[in-house]
């Protein structure tokens, strides 16, 4: 049998109050994390950092994933969850199924982090590795043959982005004057710009504003694992064109750089997608004023961070 797909309706913004409903459904689990002031910068420019590489399981995946699960009809997942993920969507997933007793099934990329797969293991879930462009391709028509249960999507899902907007929420409660957030990219209010930050290894984001619809680009593999894709998928454009901004390439230089900044200045640890956001903004990339940088996860592996810290530049 082939995975039961979700269906693929629309997606638009979520309002206030399925914002405020998810995180009534996360509270539980989900840490709010403070603002941290980095301690670095440029003149005029106030960088804080959003730390969701401290939610439980490293990153802030937790929260889509227990908003989604906790807003389906158990019966409908009686057979178990499947979803592709890099590793931290799949970690939240495998999280809150659990919690509610099913299985979980997380199909990953060969690239990605080894100890993302490792904690999947450790969470009941069955991991099944595949090279990039089968795992996107599984990522895309929802759906891997032989494996029974219901495919959330890791990005396209209403109330996976009603999950991930409890972090705006909480940013404009904690600091209401801010003039731009920069999110990694992966797959605002008045005044305020967002920014998507990506790395060397793909654009696929800057390619879609620059051409006013989604285009493939390369991909190449990287140690900057947790994000970045061929294109933007298709029904994530709309959100990602009303949103956004612009978008901003970190280097591999800098984002190490911004790795070895946390850590040596803060006592941070922040994967190379969770430390891009930082890399773009201490590069300018963001322009000026308070800025919002979202830490999005410290998930990577011990030699990596080693090489890092030591000033190499793993691959």
């Amino acid at each position: 049998m082939t995975a039961a797909a979700t269906a693929s309706s629309v997606l638009t913004l979520p309002t206030s109050e399925d914002v405020a409903a998810a995180r009534g459904n996360i509270r539980d689990f989900a840490v709010r994390m403070p603002l941290l002031k980095l301690n670095a910068g440029t003149a005029g420019v106030n960088i804080y950092l959003k730390l969701e590489n401290l939610q439980p399981l490293g990153s802030f995946k937790i929260r889509p994933a227990l908003n989604v699960l906790k807003t389906m009809d158990l019966a409908r997942l009686r057979c178990g969850v499947l979803t592709a993920s890099a590793g931290n969507f799949g970690q939240g997933l495998a999280f809150a199924a659990r919690e509610i007793g099913v299985p979980a099934t997380v199909v990953v990329p060969d690239g990605s982090a080894a100890n993302k797969a490792n904690t999947l293991a450790e969470l009941g879930a069955k991991v099944i590795r595949l090279p990039f462009d089968e795992w996107w391709a599984v990522l895309t028509t929802r759906s891997f043959a032989g494996e029974d249960g219901v495919f959330i999507h890791p990005v396209a899902e209403s109330a996976v982005i009603a999950g991930n907007a409890t972090i705006g929420a909480e940013i404009i409660e904690d600091q209401p004057d801010f003039d731009a957030v920069v999110v990694p990219f992966g797959g605002g209010g008045p005044a305020v710009r967002m920014i998507v930050a990506e790395s060397e290894a793909a654009q696929p984001a800057a390619a879609a504003l620059r051409n006013g619809r989604p285009v493939r680009v390369p991909h190449i593999q990287s140690f900057v694992d947790g994000m970045g894709s061929t294109t933007v998928l298709e029904e994530m454009w709309p959100l990602v064109r009303a949103t956004v901004d612009g978008a901003a390439c970190a280097s591999f230089a800098e984002i190490t750089e911004a790795i070895r900044l946390l850590a040596g200045r803060h006592h941070i640890i922040a994967e190379a997608a969770g430390a891009a956001s930082v890399a773009a903004a201490m590069a300018g990339q963001a322009g000026m004023g308070n800025i919002v940088c979202i830490v999005s996860g410290g998930n990577i592996d011990a030699p990596k961070l080693g090489a890092i810290l030591n000033g190499q530049r793993p691959f």
